[in-house]
């Protein structure tokens, strides 16, 4: 089956055991690779265990502080892996906090956007969130279902239709993003208050250089 990532060991001519590790950023037949890799002349690094400088090894059977139980300790020093499994932690519990409303992620998206920025266009709308036009139409028609968003014309210019907050809008976004900020309090529960603001920081900051990065 074919997976982006995957992890076990193996044994080099000489039966030394070792770890390894295998990461892609696309759907991969690792079994192909490793049969590949089968006939290479390899070398072996020896990577440090940094709580080796910190102490003594942990006791066999005895779990790595940081690890999650499933992946290996290796793998937990690459930044990219750990942002991606806390992300998908986190994505989870949002995604369920919303579900328990009926709600998914493009319409919380919306539902801010609106809240921020005021009346939108569709077309501005789907060009912010950088969205199909067609899946924009269908987020914007659950929310004006649900009487949490309407479609009038903009007092401005009568020939354009904007998507505006509700009064109901409003307050069931400002109920969701108090469930939301519980969410993130279950998240974020091993860091104090002054470790969560500069982990905010740190995480737009990152955001920001991605999104700003030329394609």
């Amino acid at each position: 089956m074919e997976q982006p990532v995957i992890s076990g060991t193996a044994h080099d001519p000489t039966g030394n055991r070792f770890t390894l590790v295998g990461i892609s950023n696309v759907p991969t037949d690792w079994a192909q690779v490793f049969r590949s890799l089968a006939g290479a002349d390899l070398s072996l690094v020896t990577i440090p265990d940094p709580a080796a400088a910190d102490g003594p090894a942990a006791s066999p059977g005895t779990d790595h502080p940081e690890t999650d139980g499933k992946a290996p300790p290796s793998v937990l020093g690459l930044n990219a892996y750990l942002m991606s499994a806390v992300g998908k932690a986190a994505r989870r519990r949002l995604t369920d906090t919303l579900a328990a409303r009926g709600l998914r992620l493009w319409h919380l998206t919306v539902l801010t956007l609106l809240d921020d920025l005021g009346p939108q266009m569709k077309t501005a709308l789907a060009v912010r969130l950088d969205i199909n036009a067609s899946d924009l139409v269908k987020v914007v028609n659950d929310l004006v279902a649900r009487g949490d968003v309407d479609c009038v014309r903009d007092p401005a210019d009568r020939r354009r239709v904007v998507v505006r907050l509700t009064r109901r809008g409003r307050a069931s976004l400002a109920s969701l993003s108090a469930e939301i900020a519980a969410t993130d309090d279950e998240v974020l529960a091993p860091l104090g208050e002054d470790e969560r603001r500069q982990l905010a920081a740190l995480l737009r900051r990152v955001h920001h250089h991605l999104t700003s990065a030329p394609s």
